[in-house]
């Protein structure tokens, strides 16, 4: 967008004397003319000629003034040709100028510093004036001259090229040229030539050399960036309405003297035209301190630069928002605050500018850049639901800082209307825009952009906000404690902001809306999983109108509002498992999604856990005991709950408790478990019983449980559960807890007189003999359990005695001071007994008459009475494949006498060849024993013949005298003598470093 960045002034006008050249130093310009002469023209404002020189001094870094110029000196015969160029170096006071010759002039005296004779016929030349060194073109020569300082300029180089130099510039430590119709780059230290491109076919070579240090060459109408060797620039190109004769560059624009006009264009891609000058036949063009100076045939003309304030507004206005910031990054440094205004300003705008476009991303770029609060972008939304407590303060706030800055350049009204984003006029028509905009996929995209780069500086503000007022709540706390004691009076509370944590609310609830808006579900969970603000209110109303059960499960979750987040995630379990979804299709809820979210809550609320377990309790056994058990729920405590709440499961709970880890089961729990199981036994016996169908061989699957329970279980009262059984029914059950009592001979005699299974009773003195032999092995009961099955087989009148009188005296020592014997009535209802009911019934009662048919042989022996018949073949079997754990003796002693030896084969075989093995590994071991006991009488007659003989050399060997004709004592090695007297006194003295001999 063209705007006016310089403002044409005519300097000087009707001048007497062609103008060939022109420079300018401080305020002042200097003038070749087509005569030779050297004319100084001044501003009319500038002082009496007394002061030139003193006031040409100190204003050597002046600046062209806006004002009419004339003539303030001239020099006649200055030069002796025409001038061809000139220029003025401020840093080094330097007017170097090329005529016949290139001359060097010191200003502002311009007196004579060199005259470069080598120069002479030279038509062009480059100084570069950091380092002071200079070249020109001769016909085909290149020199190259170094500024020593002074009045000395000395020779370095002098290179040949191929054709006549038409231009040049230094670039770095090359040079261009441009040579014909081409350009090329020479090096100066060694005069290597490479080719960069031609020029074109209608303007001559033209090199311009940019402060950055690369080039910018003319090709016709088109410039071209090269680097300082010559390589192209991926920067575009610029394209002038002509080609130009020169191009001047004076930040942040180019501008070059075409032969119509003066055209200016932007140095940022794409290189707009800026401004046109109508001025013709321009001879010259160069760049003074701040201004460009514009030399025609009889008059100068100055482009001065327009305020930076006045064409921001004016881009501003004119929608080209950033050029606009590109003049605001060149406002003076101690503007900064104006800067930054103005940039936001301008951002705001442009960012507006770009949304009604529909260009969303790059607005939120701008809108992000002018540091506007986010409830300001927001506004744009009206569908993203915020809380009600917040209002857009924020443009406001920008107009302020907008207006101030373009108060400080002094602009009009009309433009600080036009600057400012946010004036009423401005917002309503906004507001009714926004309001009927219908936001789309993009518009959204851009805006969770937008909040996501500015999430993670407003969440560390809130995070710091809340921890300081956390230790501020902690300090209060501690300061109110130790002074209510003294004074009696409560302090009031010190509250911190909370801003930052209601800017957090309004960006998290937005952005989360925004998301789920455009179907990312993903990153709102992710959104929800991490540190979050979201207001609970407004985001659980807009997740369930979109039926985003799974957010709005983490949303709870986050908020620590576990009960509704179970309360929930039980409902879509169940409508999922009912095929009534209504959620996310491609979410599916499961039981196991209950048991990870009751995870973390096992060390946190436990009872919560137990409550929302028995929904899945179920479903998922084995990963609902699992979950107690990894999360260190008390086993009683769980037992207790499902006792209350869920007494179905609560065997399932303590069976799986079991085979997953049976440590974890106390005996209580194992005698619960018993019970319960004891209770549907009893259950279904009662209804047996009652269809008359009742069978001691059936088997339910819970009585399988019961019996394996029994066996295999250690940690319930076998003496309490006896009491609950019928006396005359589930007579395995009460062989196996007369076991557990150690009541051997009673649980044998129930397998072989009531089950008549004799197998059950081997297994049973199997299992005796193992688990008591290998628990305590010096018990003979565990030796002695198949001799008492033996004797119960062979001597069945005794066995049946013995069995009635010990059952007597246990019935008698259960039940002290009950007369009365007869069979219980167990009276259970079918819909099942509580464990409590079963532990306060009656005792039952041992039916005594029901173990055999009459009365006890304790009353006495009827002669009538039927005895039963022995079993015999039992009896071998059970010694047939014992035989090596029975006491063969004793067991011929019960066989009866008739019993035929052929019978007791394969009893006596394996028995008798183990006994002729013992006795003759016991005379092995007894006449080693001897041979052991000769050879240590051996040995000791051996030490008894030891000889010592004392001489007259032998000494002592404690107070290393002779040892002559006193007693002596001999040390067990034979060859170490002491006297007596000394062994005695060293066996009586205590020695802190013990003596290496052996005491006697």
């Amino acid at each position: 967008m063209v705007h006016n960045a310089y403002d044409s002034f005519q300097l000087l006008a009707s001048f007497p004397a062609r103008i060939e050249c022109a420079a300018s130093y401080g305020p002042k310009l200097i003038l070749g003319c087509i005569d030779g002469s050297l004319r100084i023209c001044a501003p009319e404002s500038s002082t009496s000629s007394s002061e030139k020189s003193p006031q040409f001094e100190r204003e050597r870094t002046a600046s062209i003034k806006r004002e009419p110029y004339i003539l303030e000196n001239t020099m006649i015969g200055f030069w002796k040709k025409p001038l061809v160029s000139m220029e003025v170096s401020a840093s080094r006071e330097l007017l170097i100028s090329l005529s016949e010759s290139i001359a060097v002039h010191r200003v502002p005296n311009f007196e004579a510093v060199a005259f470069i004779g080598k120069a002479k016929g030279a038509n062009v030349y480059a100084w570069d004036d950091r380092r002071g060194y200079l070249c020109f073109g001769r016909q085909k020569h290149v020199g190259i001259f170094r500024y020593d300082g002074g009045r000395e300029f000395s020779e370095l180089k002098d290179f040949v090229v191929p054709d006549v130099v038409k231009s040049m510039a230094w670039c770095g430590e090359n040079i261009c040229l441009g040579i014909r119709k081409e350009y090329m780059i020479l090096n100066s230290t060694n005069g290597t030539l490479s080719d960069v491109f031609s020029s074109g076919r209608i303007a001559p070579p033209l090199v311009v050399p940019l402060p950055s240090g690369e080039l910018l060459l003319g090709k016709d109408n088109i410039g071209v960036y090269v680097d300082q060797n010559g390589k192209l620039l991926q920067e575009g190109r610029i394209v002038w309405s002509e080609a130009p004769s020169s191009v001047v560059i004076h930040m942040p624009y180019m501008i070059a003297r075409l032969p119509r006009h003066i055209e200016i264009r932007s140095l940022r891609a794409p290189y707009q035209l800026v401004q046109t000058v109508a001025l013709r036949d321009v001879h010259h063009l160069f760049q003074s301190n701040n201004s460009v100076i514009i030399a025609l045939e009889n008059s100068v003309y100055g482009l001065l630069p327009v305020p930076l304030g006045v064409q921001i507004v004016q881009l501003t206005a004119s929608g080209d928002f950033e050029e606009a910031l590109v003049l605001c990054k060149l406002l003076p440094p101690e503007d900064s605050t104006l800067r930054a205004a103005k940039e936001a300003s301008i951002h705001i705008r442009y960012g507006h500018s770009l949304y009604d476009n529909g260009s969303y991303e790059a607005a939120m770029e701008q809108f992000l850049a002018s540091s506007v609060d986010i409830t300001y972008v927001l506004s744009l939304y009206p569908s993203i639901v915020l809380p009600r407590a917040h209002t857009f303060s924020e443009p406001e706030k920008v107009a302020d800082l907008a207006s101030d800055a373009l108060d400080l350049y002094q602009v009009s009204s009309a433009a600080s209307d036009e600057m400012d984003p946010s004036s009423p006029s401005h917002l309503l028509e906004n507001d009714d825009k926004i309001a009927s905009k219908i936001i789309n996929h993009n518009a959204l995209m851009a805006l969770i952009k937008f909040l996501q780069k500015k999430r993670y500086s407003i969440i560390e503000r809130a995070t710091v906000e809340g921890t300081e007022e956390a230790v501020s709540d902690a300090v209060q706390e501690s300061i109110k404690s130790s002074r209510s004691s003294n004074t009696g009076k409560s302090h009031g509370h010190i509250h911190i902001s909370s801003g930052a944590r209601e800017m957090a609310t309004i960006l998290d609830t937005a952005l989360l809306q925004a998301l789920l808006r455009i179907g990312h579900s993903s990153a709102a969970l992710d959104l929800l999983k991490g540190l979050n603000y979201c207001d609970i209110k407004i985001c659980e109303e807009f997740l369930k109108e979109r039926n985003c059960y799974t957010a709005l499960l983490e949303l709870y979750k986050c908020n620590e509002m576990h009960h509704e987040a179970l309360k929930l995630l039980n409902q879509l379990v169940d409508e999922s498992n009912s095929g009534q979804m209504h959620s996310e299709p491609a979410q599916s809820f499961r039981p196991e999604m209950i048991i990870e979210y009751l995870k973390p809550l096992c060390l946190i609320d436990p009872m919560l856990v137990l409550e929302y377990s028995m929904h899945v309790l179920e479903s998922c056994p084995t990963q609902t005991i699992e979950l107690f058990l990894n999360g260190d729920i008390r086993a009683d405590l769980v037992n207790s709950y499902l006792k209350q709440n869920a007494p179905k499961m609560q065997a399932t709970y303590l069976e799986l408790m079991l085979s997953m880890n049976e440590t974890a089961v106390s005996a209580n729990l194992q005698n619960e478990l018993v019970l319960i199981y004891l209770s549907e036994v009893l259950d279904w016996y009662v209804d047996l019983v009652a269809q008359q169908s009742w069978d001691e061989k059936a088997y339910s699957p819970t009585r399988k449980k019961l019996l394996s329970a029994l066996e295999s279980m250690s940690g319930y009262n076998p003496e309490a559960l006896l009491k609950r059984l019928p006396a005359d029914a589930l007579y395995e059950e009460h062989a196996i807890l007369l076991g557990k009592m150690n009541q051997h001979q009673l649980a044998l005699s129930l397998y072989i007189h009531k089950l008549h299974v004799p197998k059950l009773a081997v297994a049973y003195c199997d299992r005796v003999y193992y688990e008591v032999g290998q628990h305590n092995p010096s018990s003979k009961s565990y030796s002695n359990i198949y001799q008492t099955l033996l004797q119960i087989y062979l001597n069945p009148s005794r066995a049946t005695k013995e069995f009635v009188s010990q059952l007597r005296n246990l019935a008698s020592h259960q039940h002290a001071g009950s007369q009365k014997l007869g069979a219980a009535k167990v009276r259970v209802s079918r819909t099942g007994k509580k464990i409590a009911e079963i532990e306060g019934a009656d005792d039952l009662r041992f039916n005594l008459s029901s173990t055999d048919s009459g009365r006890s042989d304790v009353d006495g022996d009827e002669p009538n009475q039927e005895v039963a018949p022995i079993m015999l073949g039992e009896a071998l079997d059970l010694l047939n494949r014992r035989w090596d754990r029975i006491n063969g003796a004793q067991a011929l002693k019960l066989l009866p006498k008739e019993t035929k030896l052929q019978n007791l084969q394969t009893f006596l075989e394996p028995l008798l060849k183990k006994s002729s093995i013992g006795r003759r590994n016991c005379s092995v071991i007894k006449s080693l024993r001897h041979s052991e006991n000769l050879q240590v009488k051996e040995e000791l007659y051996k030490q008894r013949r030891t000889m010592v003989k004392i001489t007259s050399d032998s000494m002592c060997s404690l107070c290393n005298k002779r040892i002559g004709t006193s007693v002596f004592a001999v040390y067990p090695n034979g060859k170490t003598l002491v006297h007596f007297v000394c062994f005695r006194d060293s066996q009586s003295i205590k020695a802190v470093r013990r003596s290496p001999l052996q005491k006697f």
